[in-house]
This record gives C-alpha cells, structure tokens and sequence, in this order.
C-alpha cells in the first residue's frame, strides 16, 4: 500500500492548486481517504476526508466552502482542489488511508507536499 501526494507549489493569496493522491498496490474504492496539514511546529490536522463507500465527506470549519475533495477510482486518485487560498493555508499537505472510519486512525500516509501561500 503507497500513497503518492502531489500538486504542492507556490501561489498567491486567493490562488488555487489541485492536490492529488494516487494509490498504488490498492485499489481505492474500500478505502477512506483523508488529506491532512502540519504547519510549523504544530500537530497535523485534518483537513478533508471522503468514506469508503457512501462517499461521505468531510471538511474542516477553516476550509469550508473553499476545498473540494474528490475522488476517482478509475485513476486510483483523491483530488484535494484548493480554492481562495491565503497565507494561513501554508503547510505540508499529507494523504492517508484508512480501511476504517475516516475518523478515527489512518493506516497509511503518503509523503507529503508543500502548499506555500504569499501575500
């Protein structure tokens, strides 16, 4: 099971980037995947998470209405689309998978990518 993170970059405030997620050695579909950030000197936090089978979504309150979390079994990718971004969205941004609920303990985690917000 490997989890590939990519799409970080560098952007402006309000700019937008697309993260991806691509499964490998899986295949997605009995899996929750959950996106995930660490800021500097903190604890990483959930940022959006999609269930196994219903699809169900979650999004944490700071990026409501702003990601959009996606998901493409054919492609064995989770798309993280990441809109008006601002400066307090910098963080390495990390996939994970889990064969449980997508809120409680994921199992796997990709490598991380970088998301850098200038003013």
């Amino acid at each position: 099971v490997q989890l590939q993170a990519s799409g970080g970059g560098l952007v402006h405030d309000g700019g937008s980037l697309r993260l991806s997620c691509v499964a490998s050695g899986f295949t997605l579909e009995p899996w929750a995947i959950g996106w995930f950030r660490q800021f500097p000197g903190k604890e990483r936090e959930a940022v959006s998470c999609i269930s196994s089978r219903e699809g169900t979504l979650y999004y944490a309150d700071a990026v409501k209405g702003r990601f959009t979390i996606s998901r493409d079994f054919a492609k064995g990718t989770v798309y993280l689309q990441m809109n008006s971004l601002n400066v307090e969205d910098t963080a390495i941004y990390y996939c994970a998978a889990t064969e449980k609920s997508m809120t409680g303990d994921y199992d796997y985690w990709g490598q991380g990518t970088l998301v850098t917000v200038s003013s």
